[in-house]
């Protein structure tokens, strides 16, 4: 079946929250505001699938499922299958999986929503987490520039049947030039002005993200962590328009 409809803005909360309380009425308060909400591994693994159910309830809105699935082929499609019935908009996957990971998990897609008869998730892949920068990949023995390791694997995820990539805005008007308008680009890192950079090593403003090509833009902390969480949304959204 075909992906779900165009979103009202490209803005997803993340709800980076354990607790099922806090996490729906986040939600709730941002029900007519933002375009999407991100829930991750840490309300997964706390929560499980009715959690998740719950939030999307209270919401009503469409949902990044952020779980960054990376394992041998077999266990990400199954782990594909699984989350698939829960409906949600987009999905991802660890790039740095390879090709035969992300095509396993690109087909499983595809199966779980004809089986389950519901819209097939994007799958994104993940390129470089935005908390990671240079030195961070050095470590891990991975040596050169943090976009050229970004532009492999944005690369790759495209050529295993990908819908697009989760990636830093710093990266994001090189990738948009380089593979077509039609791969998503999810961009986190993102905070406005007025925010404080938190752990985000590769940051920007919605609004510079989204002109550089970000299709969704993910933010948490500023507006999460505001007193009013739908007025600190709308401030976002509003800037986004301007």
């Amino acid at each position: 079946m075909t992906t779900a409809p165009k979103l009202r803005n490209p803005v997803f909360c993340a709800l980076d929250t354990p607790d099922l309380g806090i996490a729906t009425s986040w939600a709730a308060k941002l029900a007519d505001t933002v375009g999407g909400v991100k829930l991750g591994l840490e309300f997964f693994n706390a929560q499980g699938p009715k959690g998740v159910s719950e939030v999307m309830r209270a919401s009503g809105l469409p949902l990044f499922l952020d779980l960054k699935f990376h394992d041998i082929p077999n266990t990400v499609s199954g782990a594909v299958k699984s989350v698939v019935p829960l409906k949600p908009f987009m999905i991802n996957v660890h790039a740095i999986g390879g090709q035969a990971m992300m095509e396993a998990a690109a087909r499983a897609s595809r199966d779980a929503a004809e089986t389950y008869m519901v819209d097939r998730p994007l799958l994104i892949g993940v390129t470089v987490l935005t908390s990671m920068d240079e030195s961070d990949l050095n470590e891990t023995g991975i040596v050169g520039a943090v976009f050229d390791q970004v532009r492999r694997l944005a690369e790759l995820a495209k050529i295993s049947g990908l819908d697009g990539v989760v990636c830093s805005p710093h990266e994001a008007e090189i990738l948009r030039r380089d593979l077509g308008p039609n791969f998503k680009l999810i961009t986190p890192g993102v905070r406005p002005a007025w925010a404080a950079a938190n752990d985000q090593k590769r940051v920007m403003t919605p609004h510079d993200a989204v002109a550089a090509g970000a299709d969704y833009v993910v933010i948490g902390r500023p507006i999460t962590a505001a007193p009013d969480q739908a007025a600190a949304a709308k401030r976002i959204v509003m800037e986004l328009a301007a």
